[in-house]
């Protein structure tokens, strides 16, 4: 990636627009410097540490006694943490950064009062640590997903407040005249999230609802938090990097803003599917599970959209470290979302409910969509705010196919493991313990798939950590890409 030219000597009569419009990115890219890799560093220590807290928490699964002399480490306190620590930690400043990103670079502006803004992201982290450590020693609410203290939380608000502030006034004073869907979802998410995460603390903690209320309540926070706040961001990255690696625009417009509006109408209902069967009125189930099948539009769509977008341009896969990512994504949000609106069928629920095939599913969503997403979105940031190349072309092959065939063989595995659960769950013949017992050989092989998925993530920590630390060169460097030759032009191009 070239040097950037000053901005003095782009608006020199003898300019090019091509000048023009890449020192106006690198201003652009400037302002968001400090909040971005702030965040993004912070986001790759929570998922160090989250890790950490999955393959403790995994393990114990299979082997109750491993740590079992630590009280801070028990299952029901550490399996929470890594789950704390990996939504609001890794999740959401990763989201941050590539939301904050994104709008200056699609709204053309400069980032405003990014002091502030670093103050905010401080507060954020800060919140999460109170609300981890609250988690370990013993505080946690016992609500999945809302399981930071009370005292954690207002911390969380005023950060968000001020973020998603600063978003808006950056959209609101860009100097684009084109609104583009990754916008769209990128405001959207920014909406959801505060309405989502402020409902949802008022009406199980603060001034809790009674009875079944607080089921609903759970399941259409947790359920919403993946689908109006996560995806939204995952798929404002898609709809981003996909072409603009590529060089070439989405395949249809009109197919993005169907997507978006039938995500929007549909998703809020369709988290009351787990509900299925439970002291909720049947009415209310049925409307999740017809919020579930609605969801097929959107998915379609979008699967459409993105498919025929990567239509003759599959060998760019070679070379692009963002694209393999961005692509993985994108495919695994297919899978994950059509496997959701499956789980609504009355007659499958009663099998894969209560089972480990529900946390196979969530992983498909989370990570093997959302999280490689992220991942591709850091690997074609950081190189632009940073003005240099990523260190180590190989480190980022490891990551990729360490996590990769790791998240699909715990996936796989998990899954699996979960028919067999909830069919022999379903056999009265069965005793319960040993629907237990055959279920360790699978909680084994998710283990072995987190161990494989740990190396991804050391591998992108230390490329990560050596990119902050290594110097900048002068003059002309080239794009971080797997292969070199005539085809890798693409990334170089979409700078």
């Amino acid at each position: 990636m070239a040097n950037p030219s000053s901005l003095a000597a782009s608006l020199s009569p003898e300019a090019s627009p091509d000048l023009v419009k890449r020192a106006e990115l690198s201003e652009i890219d400037a302002s968001t410097k400090a909040p971005a890799i702030f965040l993004l560093g912070s986001s790759v220590l929570w998922l160090l540490l989250g890790t950490v807290f999955a393959l403790i928490a995994s393990f114990k699964m299979h082997s109750p006694n491993f740590l079992g002399d630590y009280e801070w480490l028990t299952f029901g306190r550490i399996r929470t943490a890594h789950l704390n620590a990996v939504v609001y930690g890794w999740s959401v400043n990763a989201s941050f950064a590539v939301a904050i990103w994104l709008m200056a670079r699609l709204a053309r502006g400069v980032l405003r009062h990014t002091g502030l803004l670093f103050t905010a992201t401080v507060f954020w982290n800060l919140g999460v640590t109170i609300g981890i450590a609250g988690i370990l020693l013993g505080d946690s609410t016992s609500i999945e997903w809302l399981e930071f203290p009370p005292y954690a939380t207002p911390l969380l608000f005023v950060a968000y407040a001020l973020i998603g502030a600063w978003a808006i006034i950056t959209f609101r004073f860009g100097k684009s005249n084109h609104i583009y869907v990754s916008q769209w979802y990128i405001l959207a998410a920014l909406f959801w999230f505060p309405w989502l995460y402020s409902v949802a603390q008022i009406m199980m903690i603060f001034s809790p609802a009674r009875g079944t209320v607080q089921s609903l309540v759970n399941w259409w926070f947790a359920h919403n938090v993946l689908g109006l706040w996560f995806t939204p961001i995952g798929l404002a990255a898609v709809y981003y990097f996909l072409p603009k690696v590529l060089g070439k625009p989405i395949h249809s417009y009109y197919l993005s803003v169907l997507g978006f509006w039938s995500l929007a109408i549909f998703y809020n209902w369709a988290g009351v599917h787990h509900l299925i069967g439970g002291p909720v009125p049947v009415w209310v189930q049925s409307a999740g599970i017809a919020a579930s099948f609605m969801m097929v539009v959107p998915v379609v769509v979008t699967a459409i959209n993105h498919h025929m977008t990567m239509v003759g341009s599959f060998g760019a896969l070679k070379t692009s470290p963002t694209l393999r990512f961005i692509v993985f994504g994108a495919v695994s949000y297919t899978l994950a979302s059509l496997q959701g609106s499956s789980m609504a069928l009355r007659s499958w629920n009663e099998v894969t409910h209560f089972t480990h095939y529900t946390v196979g599913h969530s992983h498909l969503g989370m990570y093997a969509f959302f999280t490689m997403v992220m991942f591709g979105a850091i690997y074609y940031i950081l190189p632009r705010i940073l003005l240099k190349e990523w260190p180590s072309a190989p480190l980022i092959s490891v990551h990729f196919w360490t996590t990769a065939v790791g998240v699909i063989f715990y996936v796989v595995a998990i899954s699996v493991g979960g028919l067999k659960q909830g069919f022999e769950m379903n056999n009265a013949d069965i005793p319960f313990i040993e629907t237990v017992k055959n279920t360790i050989i699978y909680l084994e092989l998710r283990s072995y798939a987190g161990v494989l998925m740990t190396v991804g993530h050391i591998a992108f920590a230390v490329n990560f950590t050596w990119m902050l630390a290594k110097r900048r060169k002068a003059g002309a460097t080239a794009p971080t890409l797997f292969r070199t030759g005539p085809e890798i032009e693409l990334e170089a191009s979409a700078r």
